[in-house]
């Protein structure tokens, strides 16, 4: 005869199927905004052509995006601390859904990039609360296992976004690109609101709008020289400006942080150990796995002649591996700690590296594909280990700023890895881009080798 639960045991229960909930909840917003910006940069050109416009007005689709989530990560992962992260993170979603729509009905270029930028804000708010939410929602125990489902959703959104951009646009137009987030959005922000818990009491600190003025200023003067650096000239007198005044608004903004009773960033979060050699490991893990992301395109389009369809295949290697090797990694760090599985992860992409710069103009397909899939084994086994050490090394009422930081790191490291990636191929194509690229990719993949070695003594050491 089995005795009745008891109402410990019944809340026990409760609580952990609330949290599984919430990570569903989670799961289709960071699905969802993966989704988006994959999906953009495929319809890119269709955008352009539609409008009629240049290609320096029509990037800036992309680059407005990418300039306000990063300026406004930090901000907005404050503010999480402040007033709770559930709130931030359901706003953010009523402002992507808003801006998504109105993306879609924008009747110019111009409108298109104001709209994205307002669909930026909304990201950001997702970006910085959900690592927040999931960390607070789960035990220690569970960490590692929770944030790299997470991760796995990210990386499906990036897989299935190229494809699915490509059946819109060909099937409706660039339009339903955006029209898709709506409906996916609203079932996200329901089930967000039915199960975030509200588990968070207002703090009575101050919010340091100074320190979140000079860091956005100061970090989008960087990523925007470092996002044209090559198109401009690394020299130009733009790309200078813009590195001085990203020198001078960080360096005020560190000198107010020290200052202020209520700082936006806690500067003592990087007292610990563990919190740094996390950051630093992160951001170098993505200047390598970016560097492969802008070189290999030009390798399979215009250095083999691939079709973008059959180089999209090739390219979904190395997205799918890491969805796989995601979870299981994280769930292996709870158990065992989370040093040796991001060690390991970052030799194995530096394997993975070292064999793609081995690729020449006659190299079979299938052992490109293979090399991909190495890296992202290596990416997928470090990347959950990795940030739950990030998250686990802030104090409670800290985790939304350390989210922030978490997705700052991100952003820092895809553009520098673009920009290092740029610049050896502007060097080693400028005479003739079709056999420049066989000596730029094994040359930046071997650069990118450094960079996730680099990462990997980051996290030995820590």
């Amino acid at each position: 005869m089995t005795s009745a639960p008891t109402p410990a045991s019944n809340q026990a229960s409760a609580s952990d199927s609330q949290k599984w909930l919430v990570l569903g909840a989670i799961g289709i917003g960071t699905f969802m905004s993966a989704l988006d910006g994959s999906i953009m940069n495929t319809v890119l050109p269709v955008v352009q052509e539609s409008f009629g416009s240049s290609i320096a007005v029509a990037e800036w689709v992309v680059v407005i995006y990418l300039l306000v989530v990063s300026g406004l990560l930090l901000t907005f992962g404050r503010l999480g601390d402040l007033r709770g992260s559930r709130p931030v993170y359901l706003s953010g979603f009523v402002i992507f859904v808003l801006a998504s729509a109105l993306c879609g009905l924008s009747p110019s270029i111009e409108a298109l990039v104001g709209f994205r930028g307002l669909q930026a804000i909304g990201a950001a708010m997702l970006f910085s609360s959900s690592p927040a939410i999931l960390t607070r929602a789960f035990p220690a125990a569970q960490r590692g296992q929770a944030l790299g489902l997470q991760a796995t959703m990210t990386y499906l959104g990036l897989t299935v976004g190229p494809s699915l951009g490509g059946w819109l646009t060909e099937a409706f137009s660039w339009r339903a690109v955006f029209y898709i987030n709506v409906p996916v959005g609203l079932l996200a922000i329901a089930l967000g609101w039915r199960f975030v818990p509200r588990a968070h009491e207002p703090r009575a600190e101050r919010f340091d709008f100074a320190g979140a003025a000079l860091f956005m200023a100061g970090l989008v003067a960087l990523l925007l020289a470092l996002n044209n650096g090559q198109a401009w000239g690394w020299a130009s007198a733009p790309v200078i400006g813009l590195l001085g005044a990203a020198l001078i608004g960080l360096t005020a903004f560190v000198i107010v942080e020290q200052r202020v009773a209520a700082p936006m960033l806690d500067l003592s979060l990087f007292a610990s150990t563990v919190f740094r050699a996390a950051t630093l490991s992160a951001v170098l893990n993505y200047v390598a796995l970016y560097i492969i992301l802008f070189l290999l395109p030009f390798y399979l389009l215009q250095g083999r002649g691939l079709s973008p369809a059959q180089a999209g295949l090739i390219l979904t290697a190395q997205p799918i591996i890491m969805a796989i090797a995601a979870p299981l990694s994280g769930s292996l760090s709870d158990r065992i700690g989370t040093r040796i599985p991001a060690l390991a992860g970052m030799l194995i992409l530096t394997l993975g590296l070292v064999g793609l710069s081995q690729i020449t103009a006659e190299t079979p397909l299938a052992w490109v594909a293979v090399g991909l899939a190495v890296c992202g084994l290596g990416t997928g086994v470090f990347i959950s280990p990795n940030n739950s050490a990030l998250m686990g090394a802030a104090p409670r009422h800290r985790q939304g700023i350390a989210s922030g930081i978490l997705a700052s790191a991100r952003n820092v490291g895809m553009v520098l890895g673009i920009g290092v990636g740029g610049a050896i191929l502007t060097t080693f194509a400028a005479h003739d881009a079709a056999l420049g690229i066989f000596s730029a990719a094994p040359i930046g993949f071997l650069v990118a080798a450094g960079a996730a070695l680099a990462a990997g003594v980051s996290a030995a050491l820590r």
